[in-house]
């Protein structure tokens, strides 16, 4: 009998709404970006991941969508267990990992003088990585 395979998406997720933030006055989180990783723009306002940044989780939802007219929120997973795309320099397993490009996360890099007061800004422990495609977290 062969061992089951582990599926530890979307355990105990915790949720939040946030606003999004806009550039020209065009929303910076589509349709297209549900999945991928967001970070704090402003107050209770995110937009995606850029190089470097706070990881602070996974878009899940818009309340509208592209083709509707109106303010959107957005619904982010902020704790529990999750699947983000990934970019170079690729996370590893057990390690924390930081913003990457176009909502994406990568490996964070060993603690330096450039880190805030309070700690590290790397979030999470990767529990899995899928090649060069995604890995699982922990967003702990």
């Amino acid at each position: 009998m062969a061992i089951r395979e582990q599926n530890l998406d979307m355990i105990a997720p915790l949720t939040a709404t946030f606003a999004i933030h806009q550039t020209a006055d065009s929303d910076d989180l589509t349709d297209a970006d549900i999945g991928a990783a967001v970070t704090l723009t402003g107050d209770y306002e995110v937009g995606p991941c850029t190089n470097g940044s706070q990881v602070l989780g996974r878009l899940m939802a818009l309340s509208l969508t592209d083709a509707d007219n109106g303010e959107r929120l957005a619904t982010v997973q902020i704790g529990g267990v999750c699947r983000l795309p990934i970019t170079t320099t690729y996370p590893e397993i057990g390690n924390r990992v930081v913003g990457g490009v176009g909502g994406t996360v990568k490996q964070a890099p060993a603690l330096t003088g450039d880190d805030p007061a309070g700690g590290t800004i790397a979030r999470g422990t990767v529990l899995e990585v899928n090649g060069t495609t995604d890995c699982t977290i922990l967003l702990n």
